[in-house]
């Protein structure tokens, strides 16, 4: 058994609508997606939040199939990852849906797995996302009683590779459309403005991304009509950072609209339902000519061949 491994770590999704109340009270209740101090108030709230989107939650994942696709093509990518890189053993760990992070690390602990590389699957670094899922590996770690040596990546927004990942991700998308008559809209997950101000720089990072895939894009006379950014998934009353994605696309009567999920590397609810079907409907009601959504990269042979080059470069740190 190889002594390296590579943990994969994302929020999960339900399976089955079965999951669907669990994943949602695990969400929120969590700390760094509910910021309630008093753990006690902080379930009480999930609790009603969870009760009143419960419905509609199930209903929307309903309409993609009966649950998310996401643990499907996180499994796929790890079996692809394992046939190219064989030297290595890459698994994966969920924040809100099994496997949990405490039942993979108990497995690769009595593997005899000496060295980890966790990966995040967000792009982009955000204490709602990534420090939310490390803050809860490491929890992990102490109950299991584990301690490999271990190494993060924990973003690449700024990765010149992760970027050209993204162009041939439009260039799929596009086809043989000319992209001169498409407006490109890159959505990211919301996360509130609150959260901001207290020195989470996800907005930030998330523009830094964009900016470096204009360049390539540039470098490819790719010139689109006009390229924008907006964010998705607002829940509740508080203030969020924006433009929300709804509003933007609504904004583009008569144009050709290219959607591109920047905030994710793997399908989900938010892309096949929130962008794929929600602001599908808002795109035909707006009067937009065409309206296509770029697929995440999933189990890409191209996406699987940067993890491994990313965390082969992780390893090699001291």
């Amino acid at each position: 058994m190889n002594k390296q491994a590579v943990v994969l770590f994302n929020m999960g999704g339900p399976n089955s609508l079965f999951e669907v109340e669990g994943f949602l009270k695990r969400l929120f209740s969590d700390p760094h997606i509910l910021n309630i101090p008093n753990t006690f108030v902080r379930n009480m709230v999930a609790n009603l939040i969870t009760s009143k989107r419960l419905s509609t939650a199930k209903a929307n994942y309903q309409a993609i199939g009966g649950g998310s696709p996401l643990i499907k093509h996180t499994l796929e990518l790890t079996n692809v990852l394992n046939a190219l890189d064989p030297q290595c053993f890459y698994t994966y760990c969920m924040r809100y849906t099994p496997p949990f992070a405490k039942d993979v690390l108990e497995d690769l602990r009595l593997k005899g797995i000496e060295s980890l590389v966790l990966f995040s699957m967000y792009p982009q670094y955000s204490t709602t996302t990534t420090k939310s899922s490390l803050v809860d590996i490491k929890q992990a770690l102490c109950e299991t009683q584990y301690s490999p040596k271990i190494r993060v990546v924990e973003r690449y927004f700024n990765d010149y590779a992760f970027c050209e990942l993204i162009v041939k991700s439009i260039q799929n998308a596009l086809g043989d459309r000319d992209c001169g008559e498409f407006t490109l809209v890159f959505s990211a997950h919301a996360i509130p403005e609150a959260l901001v101000k207290k020195g989470d720089h996800y907005p930030y990072e998330c523009e830094q991304n964009i900016a470096l895939v204009k360049e390539i894009l540039d470098t490819k006379q790719m010139h689109f009509k006009q390229i924008l950014h907006s964010y998705q998934s607002k829940i509740g009353p508080v203030k969020w950072v924006g433009p929300t994605t709804q509003s933007v696309i609504a904004s583009l009567k008569d144009q050709k609209v290219l959607v591109f999920p920047l905030a994710f590397t793997i399908d989900n609810s938010e892309t096949d339902y929130e962008l794929s079907i929600e602001c599908a409907h808002i795109a035909k009601n707006a009067g937009v000519r065409e309206y296509i959504v770029a697929r995440c990269f999933n189990a890409s042979e191209d996406f699987a061949r940067f993890i491994i080059t990313t965390t082969q470069n992780a390893l090699k740190q001291a």
